[in-house]
């Protein structure tokens, strides 16, 4: 593990670097944020926004918890959304979990790990809401598809919030997306489609939901496969 002298040592060369393939990189950066997308991820460090999408600094505007959760009460998460959407025009928000996500196994265990098992119990009841579709699944199954349920659950919570409801109800154009990523092999699966509209959300929860119970949790899904929203 490199100690804090060498971080600053890779940092000035990376900025070389940078500076090296595009002499107005930095200005650009300091002049504007424009991204077109807001990730909401988990904050594992195996899960970083931008290199996962190939995107480069002031493409993705990042919000990161334990188990990339959207719970409404959240005044973080919120105001980060509302940034995103208001003042930073977003076209997308992508809601981003894992597989292997720590959070989810400690929910899906019922493992104490101190105060954030109030923070986890958000887990906990997406998984005792979809008790049924996890039941008689071998453990590692369990942990996959509790991590894909979690995603939707988490994307329609976002979608429910006074924020993203104000955005659609102004004509707005933001659209809503699931997705997980493997750390295994470094792929991103997109649990299905997107929502674009109040009104297409429970529609596409559902048939989420539904797609997920129905499917093996240990085949990989590609990105661009889709037949429902969300």
């Amino acid at each position: 593990m490199p100690g804090l002298d060498a971080l600053l040592k890779n940092n000035r060369a990376w900025a070389a670097r940078m500076a090296e393939q595009d002499p107005l990189f930095f200005r650009r950066l300091a002049e504007l944020q424009a991204p077109e997308y807001l990730w909401i991820g988990c904050s594992d460090s195996r899960v970083p926004a931008n290199q996962i999408t190939g995107l480069l600094p002031g493409e993705v505007f990042v919000h990161r918890n334990v188990a990339n959760l959207v719970v409404r009460s959240d005044l973080n998460c919120l105001a980060v959304v509302q940034y995103a959407v208001d003042v930073l025009h977003v076209k997308h928000i992508i809601v981003c979990g894992h597989y292997g996500c720590g959070g989810v196994r400690a929910a899906l265990a019922g493992t104490r790990l101190g105060l954030i098992d109030n923070w986890i119990g958000h887990v906990v009841s997406v998984r005792d809401r979809h008790a049924g579709a996890l039941e008689g699944l071998p453990d590692a199954q369990r942990w996959r598809r509790l991590c894909e349920l979690n995603v939707v659950e988490q994307a329609r919570n976002l979608c429910l919030s006074s924020v993203v409801q104000d955005v659609w109800q102004r004509g707005q154009t933001v659209a809503v997306h699931a997705w997980v990523y493997d750390v295994a092999d470094g792929l991103i699966r997109n649990l299905a489609g997107s929502v674009e509209a109040a009104g297409d959300v429970d529609a596409a929860y559902d048939a989420a939901i539904a797609r997920i119970a129905g499917e093996d949790a240990t085949q990989p899904r590609a990105i661009g496969h889709s037949d429902s929203a969300f």
